[in-house]
């Protein structure tokens, strides 16, 4: 049995805006299925961002300290005595959010839907920025000798891209617009490339966002022009840019699927005008915490009134 003993350093954030590192007990087991990781690498999520700059995301509120991080990979160092699946020394990727296996979702497999999910860095529990975590033998991945460490690290933001067009529904053959070229943006890119989309095209701001997602698993990247003083709502602008995604991608009546993945109130009302007819949007990305507003016909196909 590994020592319990020494120091834990871990990033912790204390409120909104101010985070240090601190020196935390060591982790024990909880029951006989937990295993300790010596955590090797750590993504900095979007999520751990929110929190840092508004203390909360939707009803998950900073009330007490917590440690950040979620996305990593490690080393076991600690195995509870029931585990039968990890050994000590063994290098695995981390699934941050163990359910309770026992709800309605869990039993019918939508285990990500539980209501009582302990999350990495989801108040009130702590995340995987320390030296040790504690988390559930089956909810640890091994990686195999090819695997660096930091790809260890990738696996969870590369597991949300893969749910997020399975949602989507992404197949064979079809066109996809992804909002967004940040890491989830790409990823998602890139696996629809895999499940074999005939287009994908990628829209941000940021040109060099854009240049890495053409080099990486975009067809083609879309950089709005400025909203022009002619125009006087956001809307009509946001319908004006659906319009010239579709022209200059020769969309069509637009994309089979639109993947939202800023959560910026522009990205998500362009991308439901870009929707074709019996396409499919999903709304990925998290934003400022703002009510969306759309008329309702634009919910509704336009026809020649039958």
């Amino acid at each position: 049995m590994a020592t319990t003993t020494g120091q834990n350093p871990a990033f912790v954030l204390n409120a909104i805006g101010k985070a240090d590192f601190e020196d935390r007990p060591i982790p024990k087991l909880r029951d006989p299925w937990d295993v300790r990781v010596h955590i090797a690498q750590t993504g900095i999520c979007g999520s751990d961002l929110h929190y840092y700059d508004h203390g909360r995301i939707g009803d998950f509120v900073l009330t007490t300290p917590i440690i950040l991080g979620h996305e990593s990979s490690g080393t076991i160092v600690e195995v509870g005595s029931a585990v039968k699946n990890l050994k000590v020394g063994d290098r695995v990727a981390i699934e941050p959010g163990v359910p309770c296996r026992h709800c309605d979702y869990c039993r019918s497999g939508s285990y990500n839907l539980c209501p009582d999910t302990v999350f990495a860095a989801t108040p009130p529990w702590d995340g995987t920025l320390a030296k040790y975590y504690i988390v559930a033998a089956d909810y640890c991945i091994p990686l195999p000798d090819h695997m660096d460490m930091e790809q260890g690290a990738l696996v969870e933001p590369v597991a949300c891209a893969v749910q997020m067009t399975k949602v989507g529904n992404v197949r064979a053959n079809q066109t996809i617009v992804v909002f967004g070229c940040g890491p989830i943006g790409v990823l998602c890119q890139k696996v629809s490339k895999v499940y074999g989309a005939k287009k994908v095209i990628g829209v941000d701001i940021s040109q060099g966002r854009l240049d890495f997602a053409k080099s990486y698993g975009a067809d083609g990247v879309f950089l709005p022009p400025k909203k022009p003083a002619s125009v006087t709502t956001d809307d009509e602008w946001n319908e004006q840019l659906a319009r010239m995604i579709k022209e200059e991608f020769d969309l069509g009546d637009g994309p089979d699927v639109v993947i939202e993945a800023t959560g910026a109130a522009s990205c998500i009302s362009t991308g439901v005008h870009l929707t074709k007819k019996g396409g499919t949007y999903v709304q990925a990305g998290m934003g400022k915490e703002v009510k969306i507003s759309h008329p309702p016909t634009q919910y509704f196909p336009k026809s020649n009134g039958r």
